[in-house]
């Protein structure tokens, strides 16, 4: 008989964001496996819990999941948790329960904190559905590679950015989005928390500190959020050449029109007339 793997969720920020139930299970499993076990120890602390905790990171995953596996494999208990928040998402631990699930071994979660779920119930953006992203690649190709699918979602999505990119990538985001409503959460749960919810444009200018943890939540577009289907490429671009327009000026004002009405980014429309217009329509 092998012993249980709980997934715990801790807080993101306010240590009382955490459950009665997570608290007696970090007291009476036989090890905790930390990503980071010097941030975890200050959690244990707060609350009194000796419990030994060894590190389970990114970088030690292909050596220390053997350990844990015999550990649990000898019916002891292991409780999984992160640094903040719910293990797996967007953080180390998906290795360790697919491993658990192959060989028959119990897994128990134990729900609390996402900071992503927080922000998205804090939007006012519906989530059904919700995507979670994780954080955006930090590289060119698949920065790129992120761009480019994010502009085909329509409906609510999340991800994490880093304090000193968070202004670049929300001006990527406006130039691929347009005037699509964005949600910003700061430091969920902290003190210095921050939520700001505008277009991506226009938060730039309105985001105080780029610093701590940055949760971005992007709203639907028009047409996913009032059940309006939208235009079809050949339905906008008809529309664009009988719109009157004269000059590069005027071009662009009939292209962020026809996003607006359509629900699309001005960036998606462009390529849309582009595109058929080399068709020869």
């Amino acid at each position: 008989m092998s012993g249980t793997l709980f997934v715990v969720a801790t807080p993101i920020g306010n240590l009382e964001d955490i459950t009665f139930r997570a608290l007696r299970v970090l007291r009476e499993v036989d090890v905790i496996a930390a990503e980071d076990t010097r941030r975890t120890a200050k959690l244990l602390t707060h609350y009194g819990i000796s419990t030994p905790a060894v590190s389970f990171h990114q970088h030690n995953t292909r050596s220390r999941l053997p350990h844990l596996i015999r550990r649990l494999e000898r019916n002891e208990h292991v409780a999984l948790v992160t640094d903040a928040g719910t293990p797996g998402v967007s953080d180390p631990g998906v290795e360790l329960v697919d491993a658990c699930l192959q060989r028959g071994i119990p897994v128990d979660p134990v729900p609390g904190p996402s900071a992503s779920l927080a922000a998205a119930t804090a939007s006012g953006f519906p989530m059904d559905p919700l995507t979670i992203f994780g954080f955006v690649p930090t590289r060119g190709k698949g920065r790129k590679a992120w761009l480019a699918q994010i502009q085909g979602v329509r409906h609510t999505f999340a991800f994490f950015e880093a304090p000193h990119r968070i202004r670049q990538t929300l001006a990527e985001l406006g130039r691929q989005l347009g005037e699509r409503q964005i949600f910003v959460a700061r430091e969920i749960s902290k003190v210095h928390q921050q939520f700001l919810r505008a277009d991506a444009a226009s938060i730039i200018g309105r985001i105080t500190e780029c610093k701590g943890e940055f949760t971005v939540v992007v709203g639907p577009t028009i047409e996913e959020a009032t059940g309006i289907n939208s235009g079809s490429d050949l339905e906008i671009f008809d529309e664009f050449r009988h719109m009157p327009q004269s000059g590069a000026g005027s071009r662009r004002q009939v292209v962020a029109e026809l996003a607006r009405k359509h629900g699309r980014s001005p960036r998606d429309v462009y390529a849309i007339i582009e595109r058929l217009k080399s068709s020869g329509i």
